[in-house]
């Protein structure tokens, strides 16, 4: 190799790198001020607006896809703006429907599904009284119909908010036990050749007589954040963080306390695909908040 082509090896490859970067950098949150560790209302007025609730927030890896729970006249929609042409297109709903609610949207791995909770009943006609999951795929004309994650995830009881681990193992909420009325604990499903396994509920360490549900895995699954209701807590839930040890096993879930937490009700988090910001809802609105934040309550697991 001359030393012409090996300079034009090594220009590639900076080129390569410097543009790699370039994307990372630019990564556009709805054009708005990256927060510090102290948290703070995502897009004012946009996304979080006063005469709205808004919750169970999830960007696409590329940041150029928005989806968020809002609730309108008593009932929840997923209402959705894209990144286009260097503009982000108003907030609009993904599935409009007169008789189903849809929220806790969350999409899969490879992004071709959008997971979510409903109400809806197999035929369409009539409604549940508890929570499914479900889910659309992407087409090339849009989104498809509403598809039921089936039996090994779904029971005549609630399952609430989705998460994914990279390797396609669903974490999800449900009050299948029962004990009392809001009793939901944390469990997790295997995805093995496209099929999920029957879930498993995580240890002590997170579930307990409270209620657990809300749920964010990291995709590596090194950590969790949930939602729970405790009586230690200081509001009406709060946001609890989990570690994954050596062996498998979980640390004991620690609440994550001011300025994450306050007197009134946190929940719903979702961490960024590039690990930079920690997304949930706070007070009807929601928040982010720079993630590492997150390092401040691992340390104190050493």
């Amino acid at each position: 190799m001359n030393f012409y082509n090996i300079f034009s090896y090594c220009f590639l490859i900076i080129s390569f790198i410097g543009c790699a970067q370039k994307a990372e950098s630019e990564l556009s949150y709805l054009d708005q001020e990256p927060p510090t560790l102290a948290p703070k209302i995502f897009a004012p007025g946009l996304i979080s607006r006063k005469d709205l609730y808004e919750f169970g927030s999830v960007f696409n890896a590329d940041a150029t896809e928005f989806y968020y729970g809002v609730n309108v006249k008593e009932k929840s929609e997923i209402w959705y703006a894209t990144l286009e042409e260097n503009h982000w297109s108003e907030p609009r709903a993904l599935l409009p429907d007169e008789k189903y609610g849809h929220n806790d949207p969350f999409l899969s791995p490879d992004e071709q599904r959008l997971y979510f909770i409903s109400k809806r009943s197999g035929d369409g006609l009539s409604e549940k009284d508890d929570h499914d999951i479900w889910y659309v795929e992407r087409t090339e004309v849009g989104w498809s119909q509403p598809i039921n994650a089936g039996p090994n995830i779904n029971s005549d009881k609630n399952e609430y908010y989705i998460s994914f681990t990279r390797s396609g193992t669903m974490y999800f909420s449900s009050n299948i036990k029962e004990e009392n009325r809001n009793d939901f604990d944390i469990y997790y499903s295997r995805n093995v050749n496209e099929s999920f396994q029957k879930p498993v509920a995580l240890g002590d360490s997170v579930n307990t007589s409270a209620y657990e549900a809300d749920v964010f895995v990291d995709p590596d699954e090194s950590y969790i954040i949930f939602c729970a209701s405790r009586r230690e807590g200081m509001g009406q839930g709060d946001l609890y963080i989990s570690f994954k040890n050596a062996d498998g096993t979980w640390t004991k879930s620690q609440n994550m306390g001011s300025p994450i937490n306050t007197a009134s009700h946190e929940l719903c988090p979702f961490v960024s695909g590039d690990g930079k910001y920690l997304f949930y809802t706070s007070n009807e609105d929601i928040y982010w908040v720079d993630a590492d934040i997150i390092d401040q309550y691992r340390n104190r697991t050493k």
